[in-house]
């Protein structure tokens, strides 16, 4: 199997460059440098959205349980999403099997596996990435990265793969900026005087740390690109994925 990963981890030495300005994020991912991202194409009613997510398994891509819709369609391989690129891969879900104390109110609980209608091809452009282990907790100060294809402000989207870099948060930090905060099951990244976040149509995406997939985009604060933001934190689900996985 293909696995993509850098074991390299950075700390709170990074987080003080960080917040003079010196690490540049919100830029171009090279292309292909994440073959285990995938663009997710979301049907409900007549609506469309996006999402991201992630190759976890040649027929699992793992996402925010608020993406779900009627009909998902899978994008791997690709950069330039609104090309038809020759190595892209697109594949419909099978399945959708989110956590089942998923709760919309609080977005808490916020995880969702796709089934895939059959296996990815793994190739130089589409692999997977290692999920984190059951109860590992990541210390704030590491430096992680997060991508996707979401919104680069309020009103400007963009279908070239964009990345940028983040500091994990103290728990406290976000508990004191959210309503809904559950330590134990979601943490919390981006420095708010860096002002580098998430955005809309980021949801699902990976967020990686040490090479690691450690948390999924799950939320911001509404209507702004203000960090902190929320993911989910993915130690916490380790035995329901691991579990639902192998029982499917």
């Amino acid at each position: 199997m293909q696995h993509w990963g850098e074991r390299i981890c950075f700390t709170t030495i990074i987080q003080t460059f960080l917040r003079r300005g010196e690490i540049i994020g919100g830029q171009e991912a090279k292309p292909h440098s994440r073959p285990y991202m995938a663009y997710l194409k979301i049907q409900r009613g007549n609506k469309r959205s996006r999402c991201g997510g992630f190759l976890v398994a040649e027929n699992f891509v793992l996402t925010a349980a608020h993406c779900n819709g009627d009909e998902i369609t899978v994008t791997l391989g690709a950069h330039r999403i609104s090309e038809q690129e020759r190595r892209q891969q697109k594949i419909p879900v099978r399945r959708q099997i989110w956590h089942p104390r998923y709760n919309r109110e609080s977005i808490s609980n916020d995880i969702m596996l796709l089934q895939l209608h059959h296996k990815a091809r793994l190739t130089k452009e589409v692999g997977l990435i290692d999920l984190t282990s059951a109860h590992r907790r990541v210390s704030p100060g590491t430096m992680c990265s997060v991508a996707g294809w979401g919104k680069t402000s309020l009103t400007d989207t963009t279908n070239i793969l964009q990345e940028v870099n983040l500091s994990v948060i103290s728990d406290k930090t976000c508990y004191n900026r959210y309503r809904y905060y559950y330590p134990s099951s979601m943490l919390c990244a981006g420095d708010p005087d860096d002002q580098k976040s998430i955005y809309s149509g980021d949801s699902g995406g990976p967020l990686v740390c040490c090479g690691v997939a450690e948390g999924i985009v799950s939320k911001g604060i509404k209507n702004s690109t203000a960090p902190p933001a929320v993911y989910t934190r993915i130690s916490h689900f380790m035995p329901w994925i691991t579990d639902t996985m192998r029982g499917i």
